[in-house]
């Protein structure tokens, strides 16, 4: 590898999917290290399969694994918190209610957690019900600023907005974005992200205030025949963030 990982320190950090090892080699280079390359724990039968597989990625990419559900799927929330307390990841992802089990589990506070919260239609207030069982049931929706206190009450460390559908809730995601900055917490925008909408949802991070961004870009830039993240994409997602930093300075 060309140099150890540098998105702790940085303000933009990427998260997208690795189809295989390899795949999570050429995009961590093309990012050059400021990247999470995530992997799906719905995609193995036990923790076992999981776990000896995700070291293969650690040890490839500086550890710079981001242990995933599965589409936000909260019926991998426990198998998350388990096999992350035994993988040690740099990132994990959960439900609002697993957030407190994955960081009971890892016993540290240095890797990032976060809690997924979904827009309302309704700006200000987030849908916090997003767990296994609370998600069948009617939507708890909370101001944002209490979401996030609960989120740091539980040990996590950034909100998951999720699914964004790009800009369709452009006004809420400000919201959020400004909660996050008013409270220095994390914010990982997450869904319908691509490289036509990247560079505005990354600028109204920053104007806003947030101290650390982590964008999800998932299927926009997967090649649907391989299946592969395609590292051409994560350079031109890379300039982006550059471009955006250095417009902020």
């Amino acid at each position: 590898m060309s140099k150890a990982p540098s998105y702790l320190e940085n303000r933009i950090c990427l998260n997208v999917l690795a189809n295989s090892v390899e795949n999570a080699k050429e995009c961590y280079e093309a990012a050059e290290g400021n990247i999470l390359l995530g992997v799906l724990s719905k995609n193995y039968e036990t923790d076992q399969a999981a776990i000896e597989d995700m070291k293969k990625y650690q040890e490839a990419i500086h550890n710079a694994l981001s242990v995933g559900l599965g589409a936000g799927d909260p019926n991998q929330s426990k198998m998350v918190s388990r096999i992350s307390g035994k993988l040690q990841p740099q990132h994990v992802n959960q439900v609002f209610t697993g957030v407190g089990a994955s960081r009971a589990l890892l016993s540290q506070e240095q890797t990032i957690v976060n809690g997924l919260i979904s827009p309302t239609n309704k700006v200000g207030y987030v849908t916090i019900s997003t767990g296994p069982l609370s998600s069948q049931m009617p939507k708890a929706e909370v101001p944002i600023e209490t979401a996030i206190a609960m989120l740091k009450d539980m040990g996590g460390s950034s909100v998951k907005f999720f699914p964004m559908k790009g800009l369709a809730h452009k006004d809420e995601y400000i919201a959020v974005a400004q909660a996050c900055a008013k409270h220095n917490f994390i914010l990982e925008p997450t869904g319908g992200i691509d490289l036509e909408n990247f560079e505005e949802i990354l600028q109204i991070a920053i104007e806003a205030g947030v101290e650390k961004v982590i964008p999800h870009v998932y299927s926009s830039i997967i090649d649907q025949e391989t299946g592969d993240t395609k590292p051409e994409d994560i350079k031109e997602l890379y300039r982006m963030m550059k471009k955006v930093l250095s417009e902020k300075k």
